[in-house]
C-alpha cells in the first residue's frame, strides 16, 4: 500500500513555531541541552589546543559552531520549528556574554580557559617543556618561524605562542645573532649521530650548540638528544 506524504501548508504557523509531538515543557530541555552543548564544545576546543583557534578568539568559535547548526537546519527542514530555536540562540549568546564578563571579572579563568603566552625558543634554543605542553610539534613550531623569515634558531632572542594560536617572534640584532639550529628542512635533513667535519653543531631537537670533534658521538645535555647538525651563522634580513 502505498503512503502519501502529508502536503505542507506555507506559512503554518503552528508547525512553523511549534510541534505536536513535543509539549511545552521541552523547551526547558532545550536550554539544558545548549548549556550541557556548549560547555562541552568549549571543553573540546581548550583540549585541541590552540592551532584550532588562531585568529578567532575560543569564544567566538564556539558561538559559530553553537549556532550553526541550529541556522542551518532550521532554514530548509519544514519540520524544525522555531521556537526551540530562538531558545538555542537566545541561551548560546547569553552563555558567550557570561564567559566574556567571567574572563574579565576573573584574569585566572580567562588564563585557563584561553591560556597564557608561552616561551618556545629563548636565547636561540627551544624550551622542551613549554613545546610539549602546547603539543606542538617542532615541524609545527619551525613552519612559523619560516613565515618570519628566520632561517636558523640563533637569529631568535624569544618566540612565544600567544592565547590566540599566533607565534610572535623577537630577534637578536644581525651584529648580534649567535650560531644556531638551521630550521630549513634540506639542511636539517643532513643531521648525523656521528659527526664527520669537526667543529660547531647545534642538537636537532633543542637547537643546544656544542664543538663536536670529527667522528665524535655526543647526548645533548639539555634534551639528550642524539642526532646533529653544522650550526648556520646566517644574519638575518627583514
Amino acid at each position: 500500500m502505498l503512503l502519501l506524504a502529508e502536503p505542507i501548508t506555507p506559512f503554518d504557523w503552528q508547525r512553523l513555531l511549534w510541534t505536536a509531538d513535543a509539549p511545552p515543557t521541552f523547551l526547558l530541555e532545550v536550554v539544558f541541552r545548549c548549556v550541557v552543548t556548549y560547555m562541552l564544545m568549549l571543553a573540546a576546543l581548550r583540549v585541541t589546543g590552540r592551532r584550532g583557534v588562531r585568529q578567532l578568539s575560543i569564544f567566538e568559535l564556539s558561538i559559530i559552531l553553537g549556532l550553526g547548526s541550529a541556522a542551518g537546519d532550521t532554514m530548509f527542514y519544514h519540520d524544525t520549528p522555531l521556537l526551540p530555536v530562538v531558545i538555542v540562540f537566545a541561551v548560546v549568546s547569553a552563555m558567550y556574554w557570561l564567559f566574556n564578563r567571567l574572563t574579565e571579572w576573573f584574569p585566572r579563568f580567562s588564563d585557563w580557559l584561553e591560556g597564557t603566552p608561552v616561551l618556545l625558543v629563548e636565547e636561540g634554543r627551544i624550551n622542551m617543556k613549554n613545546l610539549d605542553n602546547l603539543n606542538l610539534t617542532q615541524k609545527e613550531l619551525f613552519g612559523e618561524l619560516r613565515q618570519q623569515q628566520v632561517e636558523h634558531l640563533g637569529q631568535v632572542r624569544r618566540a612565544y605562542m600567544e592565547a590566540t594560536g599566533n607565534l610572535s617572534a623577537y630577534f637578536f640584532a644581525p651584529d648580534e645573532a649567535r650560531p644556531g639550529l638551521p630550521i630549513w628542512p634540506e639542511l636539517l635533513a643532513k643531521s648525523q649521530h656521528r659527526v664527520e667535519v669537526a667543529g660547531p653543531h647545534a642538537c636537532c631537537k633543542c637547537g643546544e650548540v656544542k664543538e663536536l670533534a670529527r667522528g665524535q658521538t655526543a647526548s645533548c645535555a639539555v634534551c639528550e638528544g642524539k642526532e646533529w647538525v653544522l650550526v648556520c651563522t646566517a644574519k638575518r634580513e627583514a
